[in-house]
């Protein structure tokens, strides 16, 4: 091979490795064909990458072509010993003429059954002074071999290969670290981490539990506050999907004019301001779940192409022709009453079906009182430990608290016990320290003119428990009574007195049993 013909194959050799090296963060498998290339187009057979490990100090061969596995398994060395661990130790590259006559050389892998005439060449890889480990060939021993040349090919390859090795290594940080906050998101907003004791909520568990295996499309119904991006997060991290991305919308908060492009997408100049393309939340979400919150302030002309992507999973970008095909399971969420809006006509009634496959209605807070004492020492703990108090709640308070209707739900009650912890001069907080519309509240509550009273309160609360176990049991009032703890004739004397209603042919039912006997 004359100057030129390799001139050109160590300028091919290089483009392609620095191709192979840049086509993936498969890391092992592109450095053993970057070694290949070294083999089949400049003859430097047994390549080995040797990286060292920081925390021992210890070098192994991590990648070999031309070795076996076993021979691979032997390659260790410690800094200082044999020729790879001097290149380490020095920094500076080393050759090795004839293995043969020099000591130095281990043979440690025991690749080379005869020694003689076969070259050593051995250089660091390093970027910034920062040795990572080495890249060693063996070449055919010749006399007249110039290994000038060799060396700087290597050195450029060794340079490529310890870039690879940064940005993988780079990767693999993000990569954790991004497992970690799914971990961490996971277990957030598990099921098991949802506060309460309330039976509607039960039932909306249940139905989390069973919908979040499959693919079907959930519409989440109830106020607002009342924690629907909580269950849908659920829904996605008890999913499938759950290391998938879950990218949430905000329907009513982003103007209608740039709803459509921050869904779909826009391509470079689509509009004006449009300098460079930009996926759209469809995308973003792909392999994942998109939530779409306030689905119903929504414009027509936007619905007809929501309910395009559901049905068909694909679309084109703002200013785009090309069709994208998208796997996003659709959460979506309103507090309207779209049932309403479709017979005034505000709302498709196609799109309404598509989205209401699974409903979930959540109750607000003033229909689960129960959880309120719940929910008020969680947020107390999260407050305290986040702004370093240890504040506390007077019973008075907390019995004030319960009764308060809170039309903002959850989210208000999440906010007041954050103001509370954080303006409380006293470590215990009292009825003086809550804000005044909660306090006006209780005071409407205790005047006589108001007919509301806790003894009411409790009627209701108890009215519906018995309500909800009839229809748990299927009306059976032996079954019922058994469920809430009371006796049959109990729960007899609580059906009359709050006048609940029994279908009549449950009343037949029991009426034939009771002639039966």
């Amino acid at each position: 091979m004359n100057a030129l013909e390799r001139k050109n194959a160590e300028l091919t050799a290089l483009l392609e490795i620095s191709k192979i090296l840049s086509s993936s963060f498969e890391l092992e498998e592109n450095i053993y064909r970057a070694l290949k290339v070294l083999s089949d187009s400049l003859h430097m057979t047994r390549g080995t990458v040797t990286l060292l490990d920081p925390e021992t100090s210890e070098l192994r061969i991590a990648v070999a072509y031309g070795l076996t596995r076993e021979q691979i398994a032997r390659g260790k060395y410690k800094i200082g010993e044999g020729i790879v661990g001097k290149v380490v130790e020095t920094g500076s590259p080393i050759v090795v003429p004839d293995i043969g006559k020099e000591p130095l050389f281990l043979n440690r892998t025991r690749a080379r059954i005869n020694k003689d005439n076969i070259s050593f060449l051995c250089v660091p890889i390093k970027i910034n002074e920062e040795i990572l480990g080495v890249l060693s060939v063996d070449k055919i021993f010749d006399k007249s071999i110039d290994f000038e040349e060799d060396l700087r090919v290597l050195n450029i390859v060794a340079t490529l290969i310890g870039q690879a090795i940064k940005l993988y290594r780079r990767f693999s940080e993000e990569k954790l670290k991004r497992e970690e906050l799914t971990l961490e998101l996971r277990n957030r907003f598990s099921i098991q981490n949802i506060i309460t004791v309330s039976d509607r909520m039960h039932e909306v568990i249940k139905t989390v539990i069973k919908v979040s295996k499959s693919k079907a499309t959930v519409l989440l119904r109830g106020e607002s506050g009342t924690g629907k991006e909580l269950i849908a997060k659920a829904i996605h991290f008890e999913s499938p999907r759950a290391k998938g991305p879950f990218i949430a919308v905000n329907c009513a908060a982003i103007p209608e004019t740039l709803l459509e492009a921050e869904l779909f997408g826009y391509e470079r100049g689509a509009f004006t301001g449009a300098v460079t393309a930009k996926p759209g939340k469809f995308e973003l979400a792909n392999g994942g779940t998109l939530f779409l919150d306030e689905i119903g302030e929504t414009s027509p002309a936007l619905q007809a192409k929501l309910l395009r992507v559901i049905q068909e999973y694909t679309f084109e970008r703002l200013g785009g022709t090309k069709s994208i095909n998208v796997d996003v399971r659709i959460i979506a969420a309103t507090n309207k009453d779209l049932e309403d809006m479709v017979k005034k006509g505000l709302f498709r009634e196609d799109l309404y079906w598509r989205l209401n496959v699974v409903s979930i209605f959540l109750p607000p807070l003033r229909e689960r009182k129960e959880d309120i004492p719940l929910l008020i020492e969680h947020f107390l703990k999260r407050f305290n430990k986040e702004y370093g108090r240890r504040i506390s709640i007077s019973s008075q308070a907390m019995e004030k608290l319960i009764r308060y209707s809170w039309p903002g739900n959850v989210r208000e009650l999440e906010n007041t016990i954050e103001r509370l912890v954080i303006l409380a001069e006293k470590e215990e907080i009292t009825v003086e320290d809550l804000p005044i519309h909660i306090r006006s509240e209780m005071l409407k509550t205790l005047n006589p003119s108001n007919t509301y009273s806790l003894k009411k309160e409790i009627e209701e609360l108890e009215k519906r428990r018995i309500e909800e176990a009839l229809k748990k049991c299927d009306y059976n009032q032996a079954r019922a009574a058994r469920l809430l703890g009371i006796t049959q004739r109990q729960i007899g004397y609580k059906i009359k007195k709050y006048k609940i209603l029994i279908p009549s042919f449950r009343a037949f039912a029991s009426l034939q049993v009771g002639n039966i006997k």
